[in-house]
């Protein structure tokens, strides 16, 4: 059966725990500015005309700077020019972010509403080998939580022992071989370590 109304969804799962709403505020406290110091890695939910998008977003940890208990700033890094969350953004300003923090098992879960931001001194502050991001994004806070560890328990996520070989999913060029006609799947994979090392930033 299809589940359909709000009323059969909460009869399936009873009451919500208490400490689940009170975990939630309207500020980034001391404590969720830590795990934001510490987390290396985010995913970045967007919405807009074209559909949604969530993708990730990386540097070395506290790359996200708060500003204050309502304001996140976030460098725009080098990527495909997709472009896919700043075209979002432009038409729905409303975001998620999801942090994780490398071996811990609660998340971070930030909702807010976001600006693209072109401004050469501000940008500056987040310059990596002398190279600053195009723009920042500046997230307006709205509601912060953290996330329980079962899933991240679940999936054992963090265990060495279950990380995978590269050899066990496809190359990027593997899979764009799979798509494309008359495309070099193994000439791509061999040209992307230099790539990646000239393009990081």
């Amino acid at each position: 059966m299809d589940i359909t109304t709000v009323a059969q969804l909460e009869e399936l799962y009873g009451q919500v725990l208490p400490t689940s709403l009170a975990k939630e505020v309207g500020r980034l406290t001391p404590e969720y500015r830590a795990m934001i110091a510490a987390s290396p890695f985010f995913a970045l939910a967007t919405s807009g005309p074209g559909g949604l998008d969530c993708s990730p977003r990386g540097d070395a940890a506290g790359f996200v700077e708060v500003l204050d208990d309502a304001t996140l700033l976030i460098p725009d890094r080098r990527g495909n020019n997709r472009l896919d969350s700043l075209h979002n953004i432009l038409a729905d300003p409303r975001v998620a972010l999801l942090f994780l923090i490398p071996g811990i098992g609660h998340t971070l879960r930030v909702n807010g509403t976001a600006r693209l931001v072109r401004d050469d001194a501000l940008a500056a502050r987040f310059a990596v080998r002398e190279k600053a991001p195009t723009l920042v994004v500046v997230v307006t806070v709205q509601s912060v939580y953290f996330q329980c560890p079962k899933a991240l328990v679940r999936s054992d996520l963090w265990n060495p022992e279950k990380f995978r070989s590269p050899s066990d999913v496809p190359t990027a060029g593997a899979i764009m071989a799979g798509i494309a006609e008359d495309f070099d799947g193994k000439a791509y994979d061999d040209a992307y370590p230099d790539r990646l090392r000239t393009t990081l930033y």
